[in-house]
């Protein structure tokens, strides 16, 4: 079993990717692991790595919803159309969850991407049943809706076709402007009150966002959705999340600065979590992009949860405990005070209607019309 520590494997470091490991499956009983073996060949072989293509690969699923009783999470059903993302967040907290399907949370996650082709005929079946309830589903919980397999697959934009002609309120988070391909569904959920899509901003620093994030879109091009957005009139948020001590949790108020300039009506945030074989990958990219750093960050992510780096308990997983948790809540909390966010429409499902939800009518079948 990984420990969770840091990789003493070369660096796998690749343009385009933000993982620079790939951890072994936790699950298998077995794992290989390879050593020099005195003559050099290893960093030999590690010199000059060459680039990793996405490989997609076809999911039948099962089922269209997935339903969860967490209470740290203001859903209770979410839509992923994809397993894996190529946006190759670092910090990402879905990560782990590709060792369920035998992959590794690091570059597998963002190389060997899973998709359901039949998600929005799927869903039509589950929402058709009789007794189902509305309530706001969350699209791309776990991974993007929106990642860059998006633009050919599509099965984002119809699944929110499936839910708007179901009546059916849904929420949106991604890190793409890809977001805006969709705005003419979206702009009409919005006049019924049935959507609200939140953008993901970590940084305005492109360097340190290329680095952590290196296949999502610009932060100027989230603020500048965040905008087209706000304008069509689409209720729009923005999530400063993760903040990661010592990295980028100095840019908070500018972030939300930024976000209410740019016609943000709401705002969160989520402290960096370091679960399973996160902590290894991220201690690893630490060590290979900011080492003068590395150990700061860390001690203050311990900081932030009670001496270790990953605090499970409910309530306490995404805003940390500790005088610097407190601090960043202190600090987030003036922000939005002071930039008008404060009283504006709030994070999640709140508000949004719940009784339009009406199955469409299936044709009559002929026996009916005897």
């Amino acid at each position: 079993m990984p420990d969770g520590g840091a990789s003493a494997m070369p660096s796998l470091a690749r343009k385009g990717r933000g993982a620079v490991t790939n951890p072994p499956v936790r699950y298998e009983s077995t794992r290989t692991e390879r050593c020099d073996d005195g003559w050099g060949t290893l960093a030999a072989e590690f010199a000059e790595l060459p680039p990793l293509p996405t490989e997609l690969i076809r999911e039948k699923a099962k089922t269209a919803l997935s339903w969860n009783d967490s209470p740290d999470i203001g859903f209770d059903r979410s839509l992923n159309p994809y397993r894996g993302c190529e946006h190759g967040c670092v910090y990402c907290y879905a990560r782990p969850a590709h060792a369920y399907v035998g992959m590794s949370p690091g570059l597998d996650f963002e190389t060997r991407l899973m998709f359901k082709p039949d998600l929005p005929e799927l869903l039509e079946k589950e929402l058709s049943k009789p007794g189902y309830v509305a309530k706001p589903v969350a699209l791309g919980a776990n991974t993007d809706p929106y990642q860059p397999v998006e633009r050919t697959l599509g099965i984002t934009r119809r699944v929110l076709e499936v839910l708007e002609r179901f009546g059916h309120p849904v929420t949106i988070v991604t890190k793409s402007a890809g977001v805006l391909r969709d705005l003419d569904i979206l702009a009409r959920l919005s006049e019924r009150n049935l959507v609200h899509v939140c953008l993901s901003v970590t940084t305005l620093d492109g360097k340190l966002a290329r680095i952590m994030e290196p296949r999502a879109a610009t932060p100027l091009k989230r603020l500048e959705a965040v905008a087209a957005l706000a304008k069509a009139d689409v209720r729009t948020g923005v999530l400063v999340a993760p903040i990661i001590p010592g990295l980028n949790d100095m840019e908070m108020e500018r972030i939300l600065e930024m976000s209410a300039r740019a016609g943000a009506g709401r705002a969160g945030y989520v402290l960096l979590r370091l679960p399973l074989e996160i902590r290894g990958m991220f201690e690893a990219w630490l060590q290979e992009h900011y080492p003068d750093r590395a150990a700061r960050v860390l001690a203050l992510v311990r900081e932030t949860r009670g001496g270790q780096f990953y605090d499970s308990r409910f309530g306490l997983r995404q805003t940390g405990t500790g005088p610097y948790a407190e601090l960043i809540a202190q600090r987030f909390k003036l922000a939005m005070r002071r930039f008008g966010l404060e009283g504006r429409d709030r994070m999640g499902e709140g508000g949004l209607d719940c009784m339009q939800f009406r199955p469409p009518q299936a044709a009559p079948r002929q026996l009916e019309l005897l």
